[in-house]
């Protein structure tokens, strides 16, 4: 008994540690990170027409995503749309880098991607993750529905025998 409350006690003094240490390095790492968002925050002009309609743009799209959550073959081609605006991003990011003086006041748009990826690949996961949540969730109560349709038939199928 005292070998196992050893182990035990080994294993919590070990756990206690990688806390620690996963807590030190989360508390060192958000900041840096932080900055780095805080400087890109303040780098971008908001309030160009632009951005402002890719703003509502993916409010729009995240709202008929919420209200549309109970129709699966929309939420699929919702989903289907958020990741082919994803996988197409690299070229978007190429296209605006080329024609970018036409509708913003600087060029945003460099080689790595990064504006792109935040400004327009970040929403659009965030969004499939909304969609495909909400389609588990609604699959979970499909499947809660039919154990629960199953049961009362088997019931019923033991009361008539029963007879």
């Amino acid at each position: 008994m005292e070998e196992v409350q050893a182990a035990v006690t080994a294993h919590l003094d070990q756990v206690s540690g990688l806390v620690q240490a996963l807590s030190y390095e989360l508390r060192r790492g958000i900041g840096p990170a932080a900055d780095s968002l805080l400087a890109f925050v303040h780098a971008v002009d908001w309030t160009e027409p632009w951005l402002m309609c890719l703003m509502a743009f993916h409010a729009s799209l995240l709202l008929a995503v919420v209200r549309l959550r109970r129709n699966a073959n929309l939420q699929f081609f919702l989903l289907f749309l958020a990741y082919s605006g994803v996988y197409l991003a690299e070229k978007i990011n190429i296209y605006l880098a080329e024609h970018w003086k036409s509708f913003a006041s600087r060029n945003y748009f460099d080689r790595s991607g990064v504006f792109i990826s935040i400004v327009w690949s970040a929403p659009l996961i965030f969004i499939s993750i909304v969609t495909v949540v909400s389609s588990l969730i609604t699959l979970c109560q499909l499947m809660v529905k039919w154990k629960r349709a199953e049961l009362r038939h088997r019931v019923r199928l033991a009361r008539d025998k029963q007879e």
